[in-house]
């Protein structure tokens, strides 16, 4: 396609370096504890049969109570070093919490699908998982029933900064089973927007906290 347009008499000269990168083989690993069979048949139902490496070392980092920062390249998997903890934690525990925090509307949006579709894979992951996007389109009605029932809510940083962390006390039911907080897009937060964020990110550490919640970031 790019050779194409490329010879386009309108375009010549537009490509200034062409350079093909051959592909890398898959690095693949093994977790200690197998995932429950609810997620593992959801992947299978994907055509994942096995994860790789960086998927396999946030997994269990997570799962041994550390946070994790993961920072791998484009389409190599990071989503699912976050959402199978989440559902697997939302499996074992029914009032596990998790907060999903995304720098665009969209980019929510997109990764409620992604969610929605795993859960999708299995009727135990579909019956648990109770999901929404919580940001400034979401009507109050649906507002309400998100902060009430949903056990994982995806926002952004200024909704928790107005909407979510002022009214701490409506929010006690989630707060207090919060068990991960996803940081999606952390290389985002930069300059004075980062320093912000940075200390809405330790107010909502310390309500959790204030509610008897640690969770865990991503």
């Amino acid at each position: 396609w790019l050779a194409e347009h490329a010879q386009a008499p309108e375009n010549r000269g537009a490509i200034a370096h062409w350079q093909r990168i051959k592909a890398r083989r898959p690095r693949h690993g093994e977790l200690a504890l197998p995932l429950p069979p609810a997620l593992a048949e959801s992947l299978e139902s994907r055509g994942i049969a096995r994860l790789y490496t960086h998927q396999v070392q946030a997994i269990e980092a997570l799962r041994g109570g550390l946070d994790v920062v993961v920072v791998t390249g484009t389409a190599s998997g990071k989503s699912l070093c976050y959402h199978l903890p989440v559902l697997e934690r939302l499996l074992a525990d029914t009032e596990a919490t998790a907060l999903y925090l995304f720098p665009t509307k969209a980019l929510a949006q997109d990764q409620l699908k992604g969610l929605t579709r795993l859960a999708t894979g299995h009727p135990d992951l579909l019956r648990r998982l109770v999901a929404g996007v919580y940001d400034g389109d979401t009507l109050p009605g649906t507002r309400r029933k998100l902060r009430d029932s949903a056990n994982v809510i995806l926002s952004n940083p200024d909704m928790l900064h107005q909407g979510i962390l002022p009214a701490h006390s409506k929010w006690v039911r989630f707060l207090s089973r919060l068990s991960f907080v996803v940081v999606d897009e952390m290389h985002a937060y930069r300059g004075i927007f980062g320093s912000h964020v940075a200390n809405v990110m330790r107010r909502l550490v310390r309500l959790a906290a204030h509610y008897g919640a640690t969770p865990r970031f991503v």
